[in-house]
């Protein structure tokens, strides 16, 4: 998979960040989530998956991956 960096809202630290995939898809670094109530609320999460929160303003970046 090949990521392009499509912004960060971070500064210099590179946290949090949103890439572009060359599969038409999207991936997101951010902070891990911990809170044990916020985990309970999220929906068909599969062996695979993860959860990071970022802040809203990092979805200005994101676009129709071409």
């Amino acid at each position: 998979m090949k990521l392009t960096l499509l912004g960060t809202s971070s500064g210099s630290d590179g946290c949090p960040a949103l890439y572009a995939t060359d599969r038409g898809t999207y991936v997101v670094q951010g902070k891990y989530v911990t809170d044990r109530e916020a985990i309970a609320g999220l929906v068909g999460l599969q062996d695979d998956e993860f959860y990071v929160e970022i802040p809203a303003n990092l979805l200005g970046f994101a676009k129709k991956a071409e």
